[in-house]
């Protein structure tokens, strides 16, 4: 395998444009040290090489991430949305160790024409501008295969799936999966926190589980090769689209809620269900999701706790990580976006100290070397750091990328 530092030539998002000419240019935040280095660990000089060579070595697999890279003056968060114009994060993937990344780009932040968000033309948008930067550099790949996330590994270069937390822009036309799937979407939500003809979001007051139209969209991604997610969906509607579906099924980025209770943890039913079908659930780290009664100031050990948690309850070959960062200030984007992202709904009704960023698993520059990291410290096999960090969801992907 190359190194990924021999691999990276520098290029940075849009470098084929001229800024301020062809689009408006922002003042973006860092992607490498925004925030101190996390100082957790507490690895030996032993430990820390196992724990480097793991990373180097291994598939290393984000279930969910946002590799955009934000403003660093978030008051200029809508005007720099608006443009359509969102920046890969380059730099900071080629210091990540990250084999392949599922990117679910603006999700329903994605306000080109409407605060709304979720708009079927928007989304299009979003994913062609994000393609056209990709074609033009040659250290992401846009992976739409297995063989593409092993060709990666093998060029020290990075996989970038193209993903989208719900169905929502599909409105009610089936056959809008088969353009996205063409596009390279490769893996998609059901609902967001807010319902739609699929199914009912987390954020509802009731859920009427999956829709016989949300059936027929659960059949054609089964189809297509459309990996499912139900992250955001609500409790009838995550085990009714388990059933419904022939293929194992995703929650990319989610935690316990026997562990902290709120919308947007997962139920045992839930996660077991989905294990059992063969599934796997990626751990989440976004700003005050995966917090725990031991570790309530969100950060690395917060969100370890959720994934011990979920390998006693399922079994370690069903669990992985789905870290839900960005390169900028998540916290601020919460702010600014609240209610695009039902953040009360889905994390209300349980008090929490807020953080500014969650420390060690800041941005997806450094998430998984802590990660790893911390299975070391904790005794883990490399076997089993194997399996949670890149196996397990290759052995799904095997299975439902037709």
């Amino acid at each position: 395998m190359l190194d990924p530092a021999e691999a990276y030539k520098g290029y940075t998002a849009y470098d084929y444009l001229e800024a301020g000419k062809d689009y408006k240019e922002f003042t973006y935040a860092k992607q490498i040290g925004r925030v101190p280095a996390y100082e957790g660990l507490g690895l030996s000089a032993a430990e820390e090489e196992r724990t480097r060579t793991l990373l180097a070595e291994e598939t290393v697999i984000s279930l969910h991430d946002h590799v955009q890279v934000f403003p660093e003056d978030m008051g200029q968060l809508r005007e720099h949305i608006r443009q359509g114009r969102e920046p890969t994060g380059y730099e900071g993937l080629s210091r990540s160790g990250i084999t392949a990344v599922f990117d679910n780009g603006m999700d329903g932040t994605c306000c080109i024409s409407s605060d709304a968000g979720w708009k079927y033309q928007d989304v299009l948008f979003d994913l062609g501008v994000r393609m056209a930067d990709l074609a033009h550099q040659d250290y992401v790949i846009k992976a739409e295969t297995v063989k593409d996330i092993e060709r990666a590994q093998a060029e020290g270069k990075v996989a970038h799936v193209f993903a989208l937390e719900a169905a929502t822009m599909i409105e009610n036309e089936v056959d809008r999966l088969d353009v996205l799937y063409g596009f390279g979407v490769r893996q998609m939500g059901i609902a967001y926190s807010e319902q739609n003809t699929l199914g009912s979001g987390l954020k509802e007051r009731g859920d009427g589980g999956l829709t016989y139209f949300g059936e027929r969209a659960v059949e054609r991604m089964n189809k297509l090769g459309i990996a499912i997610d139900i992250s955001h969906s609500g409790d009838r509607t995550c085990v009714d689209v388990i059933k419904a579906s022939t293929m194992p099924v995703f929650i990319t980025h989610a935690g316990a809620r026997g562990l902290w209770p709120t919308n947007r943890m997962k139920t045992d039913e839930t996660i077991i269900e989905c294990a059992k079908r063969g599934g796997v659930i990626g751990i989440e780290a976004a700003p005050h999701t995966t917090l725990s009664p031991a570790h309530p100031k969100h950060s690395l050990d917060s969100v370890m706790d959720h994934f011990q948690y979920c390998v006693d309850l399922v079994g370690l070959e069903h669990v992985s990580f789905g870290p839900d960062t960005l390169f900028g200030d998540h916290v601020g984007l919460h702010h600014a976006f609240s209610s695009n992202l039902s953040i009360s709904q889905a994390h209300g009704h349980v008090d929490y100290e807020e953080v500014e960023y969650v420390d060690g698993l800041e941005n997806p520059a450094e998430e998984f070397y802590n990660i790893i990291g911390w299975l070391v410290k904790h005794n883990y096999s490399d076997d089993e750091i194997r399996a949670v960090v890149g196996g397990n969801t290759m052995r799904v992907l095997k299975e439902v990328w037709v």
